[in-house]
């Protein structure tokens, strides 16, 4: 499975006690058409699904939804384990995955389950190597040895299958410069849009270091975490003063998502609630069936 050009998925942030009510909404967005799914990956945190144990069960449990940790805590997932369970959840589902890679952000929480905290320098090295790593630990071929500053393998045969897509959540300067150099997608931090100050900043850093290594910057996508509420009536505007989005009616979102398209490039959009949580069902049932067809097809 590759997914579409422009992808319409919802995030959520989900406890043990939620669980039943996510895998009926999962299983909704898969009957909608919705591409994907993601969830966020806080291992310190007790009252948290675990990421990669939920997104096989949802995988399992649906036929085209795709599934990504939004982003994965990599310093608590060594990356030739996760090279294994990703390319696992792409062999048996038929490639409805998407690797979603940080180098890691609330260090001293991480720090708490016994990982070596590093520098924030030390932090994106990881993070490049892991993307690299993951890659070749993939796609068949010989034995790989791998002697980075962080990973080191000694002659592990890569997994038959490919790699899912990279997207990362890159924010600083030298994540952004690595994001350019190995991922498939950015998803801009702190649900920053298009028209914000920090795509505008940080998309060329991203592009000038793909142009750096040789690499097309159109083939990394701009996948955006966006909240918003979803009205019964039009609002009087859908921007708060600072250019914050608030959201509108389905023609207003669908107005706005086909700009990003047509006049930004963007290349999908995970909905979240307005204050950064799983939607409700009401807002998930209106993105699925009336927003996402209405850009698609304004968009083809």
């Amino acid at each position: 499975m590759s997914l579409p050009p422009v992808v319409f998925g919802f995030g959520a942030h989900s406890t043990i006690a939620d669980g039943p009510e996510l895998l009926s909404m999962t299983e909704q967005a898969d009957r909608d058409g919705l591409d994907l799914f993601s969830l966020s990956d806080h291992p310190y945190l007790g009252e948290r699904l675990d990421a990669y144990a939920t997104i096989a069960l949802v995988l399992g449990r649906t036929q085209r939804l795709a599934g990504f940790a939004n982003v994965t805590n990599l310093p608590s997932r060594p990356a030739p384990m996760l090279a294994r369970a990703v390319t696992s959840l792409s062999a048996l589902t038929g490639g409805r995955v998407v690797l979603g890679l940080g180098a890691g952000g609330l260090w001293d929480r991480i720090a708490d389950l016994g990982v070596a905290r590093l520098s924030p320098g030390e932090a994106v090295e990881a993070f490049e190597e892991a993307a690299v790593l993951i890659k070749k630990l993939s796609g068949g071929g010989p034995p790989i040895t791998f002697h980075g500053k962080h990973y080191q393998v000694e002659q592990i045969e890569p997994a038959a299958v490919a790699a899912p897509p990279v997207w990362t959540g890159s924010v600083g300067a030298k994540s952004l410069a690595a994001t350019g150099r190995v991922a498939d997608g950015w998803i801009p931090g702190h649900a920053a849009d298009w028209l914000s100050e920090r795509y505008r900043t940080s998309r060329p850093v991203v592009d000038a270091a793909a142009k750096a290594a040789g690499r097309n910057p159109a083939e990394i996508r701009t996948i955006y975490n966006f909240p918003g509420r979803i009205t019964e009536k039009p609002l009087a505007a859908t921007r708060r003063e600072d250019g914050r989005w608030i959201g509108g009616s389905v023609e207003q979102w669908t107005e706005e998502l086909t700009g990003a398209v047509l006049e930004h490039g963007a290349s999908g959009f995970v909905l979240f609630s307005p204050g950064g949580g799983t939607p409700d069902r009401d807002s998930l049932s209106r993105w699925g069936q009336e927003i996402a067809p209405a850009v698609r097809e304004a968009i083809s």
